[in-house]
């Protein structure tokens, strides 16, 4: 069992930045990828970005390329979105979920934990 808890979301006006992190506990030895995942208001969840826990390969979409970085730090039990310039069409709920096993990165189905989320909101 991996919990997920998310944070560092928040109102912010379009052209800022956010960092979003998240903190896997629990079981994590098992834990093959970590995602950022969105949904935004009346949309379905998309995928966002995806790291491998070990060795640091990383997976965007093609929405947010150049804008967001994602990055894990191992000592630390964190993974972080660094996202910048932000727009408007970003405002969502932002959710980490981590995946035991190698395979796709951006099927939210894939994955087997999820955090609550945590809400970004960018207006213009």
């Amino acid at each position: 069992q991996v919990q997920l808890v998310e944070s560092g979301g928040g109102l912010v006006q379009a052209g800022g930045s956010l960092r979003l992190s998240c903190v896997p506990s629990g079981s994590t030895l098992n834990v093959y990828r970590m995602g950022w995942f969105r949904r935004a208001p009346g949309k379905e969840r998309e995928f966002v970005a995806a790291i491998t826990w070990s060795g640091g390969v990383t997976n965007y979409a093609d929405s947010v390329k150049g804008r967001f970085t994602i990055s894990r730090d191992r000592t630390k039990n964190t993974v972080s979105l660094q996202i910048n310039s932000l727009k408007p069409e970003d405002t969502a709920v932002y959710y980490c979920a981590s995946r035991r096993t190698a395979g796709s990165y951006s099927v939210s189905g894939d994955y087997d934990y999820w955090g609550l989320g945590t809400q970004v909101t960018v207006s213009s």
